[in-house]
């Protein structure tokens, strides 16, 4: 109820805020805005709104935009069509297919396979990891741009995928052995065998790979990623 409540009061604050608009704006605003984070098609604005006509409601929408009160969000479940949302509501994944997918609707592929080859670098390195270790490791890498940071859920869903590529299994520590680290009961991961890093593809272009001192590197070690001259002149390229 609370919820509610407060959804109604910053709805109408939100109203209160907006610049002054015509009838027609304000009906199709308050239109757009109750939909929150799923948006709403102009088609079936002008189905709910018939009395307006539709030059009117183009015309309404046009400015809307110009004035920064709403905003077009590809929805990639509907052949990317483009949903109309208030500026202030950030999309809903079921919208935007979450965090893989880039502003235009495509799924980001090339940062999904370096993002999992750099997990697998690393669980191969540490033998065995935590989802909080290995997005930690990850993040500190240095293979990815300063501005790209990855989530603990994101990491979780790469790290589904290589159980699914059987690169990696899922366990539960023992806390003992090379689980000592990690409280026993903790989900963690390893590499399935000793053949699970590729040798190709996303991890190839990575310096890593081919690197003879992988072992020794750590994030915040004398040899780490973050001062790799050879990290360095990959990024660059």
């Amino acid at each position: 109820m609370g919820r509610v409540a407060e959804s109604s009061l910053s709805l109408k604050r939100k109203r209160a805020d907006t610049p002054k608009l015509s009838e027609a704006e304000r009906t199709i605003y308050d239109l757009i805005i109750s939909t929150e984070d799923t948006g709403i098609w102009t088609r079936d604005i002008k189905y709910k709104i018939k009395v307006i006509p539709d030059t009117v409601v183009n015309k309404s929408i046009k400015s809307l935009k110009d004035k920064q009160l709403i905003k077009e969000v590809v929805n990639i479940q509907n052949k990317g069509k483009k949903m109309l949302m208030g500026s202030d509501f950030e999309p809903s994944d079921d919208l935007t297919g979450g965090a893989w997918y880039g502003k235009d609707g495509k799924l980001e592929t090339e940062l999904i396979e370096e993002g999992k080859a750099v997990c697998l670098l690393y669980i191969s390195r540490m033998k065995v990891a935590t989802v909080g270790e290995i997005t930690e490791a990850v993040n500190n890498s240095g293979v990815f741009k300063e501005d790209v940071k990855f989530t603990g859920k994101q990491i979780e869903d790469l790290l589904q995928s290589l159980i699914l590529d059987k690169k990696i299994v899922e366990s539960k520590s023992t806390g003992k052995g090379v689980f000592a680290k990690i409280p026993m009961g903790e989900e963690c991961y390893q590499c399935s065998n000793k053949r699970a890093l590729p040798k190709t593809g996303a991890l190839a272009s990575i310096p890593c790979g081919v690197c003879p001192r992988l072992n020794e590197c750590t994030p915040d070690g004398i040899i780490s990623p973050t001062t790799c001259v050879y990290f360095k002149k990959w990024l660059d390229f």
